[in-house]
């Protein structure tokens, strides 16, 4: 199958209209013979008459063959395009960021966002950079593990990762304390008319799986408390509370930001409490979409911890409750990479770009496209004798 790296290219079809408007035309000349009086007569230039009917078809044919044969190729045709570029963390401190690009001279550089598994990502789309280009990759550390060997690319390609900050030792800290106790410690801040229902679903998380772990309810978070319950509107959270996952109830304005349109609804009719814990959580605007166990959940990283936003939350019946503690089981933090990747410069290695993977030569393209022009030059010549 044909690898089509360029397929905006096939927006083009439309061209195929005009050897048809072409064809459809046809200007005749009216036969005109010469008479012994026409000498007296004033000239005139001779009349043409068009007929709209078809025309050579098979030279049609051909025309338009050749034409979706010269888009199909431009498709296939690999040209490299990109410049200077910088593939940043989302989750990355975006001071740091900025400082990073500043002082590897990428300011004016196109930035995009950091792909999974980055290294691999780059030596399958290389192609696409000039030769001139290069790359800065910036990312917290643990997010980019170390390959088994010293990758080669045919750019330079500098990484620059972010050593563990002061906010995120304790929430490391957290989530190892979490897998060696069988006590969790929750923090549960939600009104009166909701706690009820917050307890209920903990005390039934306490029942399952042979009550082997018991999940402690307090009113604040303590050095041990490994996640954080938000149900409160108006209201914004202490800016020292830290966990290593939120749950932020779809009731909250916190939860309203993903999306654009809620975000503006609750910008435009909520209090400046509310909008004041918006701005404390501007990374849900980004907040990645994750279905599990039949439940949707939406989740991003933030330095307070792992946010997490869901329209279940608090569960309103036990088939949901059961769901949910499946899936936050699934979920159980993954450990970093066992050896990360650290900040160094990987120098151009290679002269010649690898081969994409199950994508035919596109030459056999040009070779109908030649065929097709000698053919149309050959019909188009015998139709004029």
């Amino acid at each position: 199958m044909m690898l089509s790296s360029y397929p905006l290219w096939w927006l083009a079809l439309p061209v195929l209209l005009l050897p048809i408007w072409w064809h459809r035309q046809k200007r005749q000349r009216v036969k005109a013979e010469s008479l012994a009086t026409a000498r007296f007569l004033p000239s005139a230039p001779p009349e043409q008459l068009r007929v709209w009917q078809w025309r050579d078809k098979l030279l049609l044919v051909v025309r338009c063959l050749m034409l979706v044969t010269l888009i199909a190729w431009l498709a296939a045709t690999i040209l490299p395009w990109r410049g200077d570029t910088v593939l940043i963390d989302s989750g990355a401190d975006p001071a740091w960021v900025e400082k990073e690009i500043a002082a590897a001279g990428f300011s004016t550089a196109t930035r995009m966002p950091l792909p999974d598994d980055a290294l691999q990502w780059l030596r399958t789309n290389e192609r696409d950079w000039r030769s001139d280009a290069k790359l800065l990759l910036i990312a917290r550390a643990g997010q980019i593990a170390m390959p088994a060997r010293v990758p080669q690319f045919s750019h330079q390609l500098s990484i620059r990762t972010q050593l563990a900050a002061a906010q995120e030792a304790p929430i490391a800290a957290l989530r190892a304390a979490a897998t060696d106790k069988a006590e969790t410690h929750i923090a549960l801040a939600a009104p009166a008319t909701r706690v009820t229902a917050w307890r209920s679903l903990f005390a039934a998380f306490d029942s399952v799986g042979d009550a082997a772990r018991h999940y402690k309810l307090t009113s604040e978070p303590d050095a041990r408390t490994t996640l954080i319950v938000w149900d409160t509107q108006n209201a914004e959270p202490p800016p020292t509370w830290r966990a290593a996952d939120w749950w932020i109830a779809a009731a909250s304005p916190l939860a309203a930001a993903p999306s654009p349109v809620d975000a503006v609804r609750v910008s435009a009719a909520s209090t400046p409490a509310a909008r004041a814990a918006l701005a404390t959580f501007p990374e849900l605007a980004n907040a990645s979409t994750l279905t599990i166990n039949g439940l949707t959940l939406k989740y991003t990283d933030s330095p307070r911890g792992r946010l997490w936003t869901s329209d279940v939350f608090p569960p309103r019946d036990a088939d949901t409750a059961r769901a949910l503690y499946e899936a936050w089981q699934l979920l159980a933090a993954a450990p970093a990479p066992a050896y990360a990747t650290p900040s160094q410069i990987f120098t151009a290695a290679r002269s010649t770009l690898p081969a994409i993977a199950d994508a035919k030569p596109a030459s056999w393209l040009a070779f109908a496209l030649l065929a097709l022009f000698m053919i149309e030059r050959i019909l188009a010549h015998a139709r004029r004798h």
